[in-house]
């Protein structure tokens, strides 16, 4: 796919408007990134729980104004979030949705996919099985190929989160963001090096598309296996991605499973959100020490999606102070 432009994040923001949900910021309890100003994103309250329900409403609205959406509507491969966006979004214009997840999925995405109304498929056990379905569905049956985040349509619409976060937070110098093929990261990182803005990207040890592919040079495939995997578990960080990275001198750092795991506690224990071990491993790049903002530093972590099962959360013994 191609790449995309500041002017790309702009007509998005155009496109899209009144259809998502305004992004909310909250501080960080002072201390809370060392010597830094911190600040959180609330992502995770857009439209069907993730910040991917922008780039979905791009992609559907653009096609919808160029007449371009086939009678055998949209298809797309997804861990499920880009899935479950894609449904509500192609439900608002009375577009059909066939959504490909791996058999691995969390149910509760697949719940609320069919939910949505969408045609649910379960594929393999990794997103490039479902990828390579639905690729096969969208030949077979003239449907319009969505994608997860390769596509400039849908990483345009996720860029319009760092508008929104920018003009909540002037002065704002560092945006950190989780990331897996890169969709969120691309559109983030346009509207960011437009501005000034450095960009922080994170990834599991054991999910690390984008970083590799900056190590090599070029985009190249990954072993996936990580407790992030159902949201971060792509194979490949798409070319673009790469393209923003090495234009923009993202900062590339890999957290393990155990500062993921503990920083999503850390969120429900202090804050009480529920989120994603994906979305979680955002701010575990700041609460384990691999990232540390210089003095004064005005950093704003995306926390991204929330489409889990709390169960694991609920604690059964008593909370010790410092835990």
């Amino acid at each position: 796919m191609s790449s995309i432009s500041y002017d790309d994040v702009q007509a998005a923001a155009g496109r899209i408007a009144g259809d998502v949900r305004p992004v909310t910021v909250a501080p960080v309890d002072p201390g809370g990134f060392g010597p830094g100003e911190g600040w959180l994103a609330y992502e995770f309250t857009q439209h069907t729980g993730s910040f991917k329900a922008r780039g979905a409403a791009n992609f559907i609205a653009a096609h919808r104004e160029a007449g371009t959406l086939p009678e055998a509507g949209v298809v797309i491969a997804s861990g499920g979030n880009a899935g479950l966006a894609c449904a509500w979004a192609a439900g608002r214009h009375g577009v059909r949705a066939t959504v490909f997840l791996p058999e691995t999925a969390p149910p509760v995405k697949v719940a609320r996919l069919r939910l949505l109304g969408a045609d649910v498929r379960q594929v393999g056990t990794e997103y490039a099985a479902a990828l390579e379905a639905s690729r096969e569905h969208a030949g077979r049956t003239g449907a319009l190929e969505a994608h997860a985040y390769d596509h400039p349509l849908i990483a345009a619409g996720a860029g319009t989160l760092l508008e929104e976060i920018r003009a909540a937070l002037p002065g704002l110098d560092t945006v950190v963001v989780a990331v897996g093929g890169g969709g969120l990261f691309s559109g983030v990182t346009a509207a960011a090096h437009h501005h000034g803005v450095q960009v922080v990207a994170v990834e599991p040890e054991n999910c690390r598309a984008l970083n590799a592919a900056i190590e090599a040079g070029r985009v190249v495939d990954v072993p996936v296996d990580s407790v992030a995997a159902d949201s971060l578990g792509a194979r490949r960080a798409s070319r673009m991605a790469l393209d923003w990275a090495l234009r923009a001198e993202a900062v590339s750092l890999l957290v393990p499973d155990e500062a993921i795991v503990a920083a999503r506690r850390s969120l429900w224990d202090d804050r009480r959100l529920a989120v994603e071990h994906g979305t979680a491993a955002a701010f575990a790049a700041l609460r384990s020490g691999a990232y540390r903002p210089a003095p004064g530093e005005r950093v704003c972590v995306v926390v991204c999606g929330a489409n889990t099962d709390p169960s694991d959360l609920v604690r059964t013994e008593p909370v010790r102070p410092g835990e």
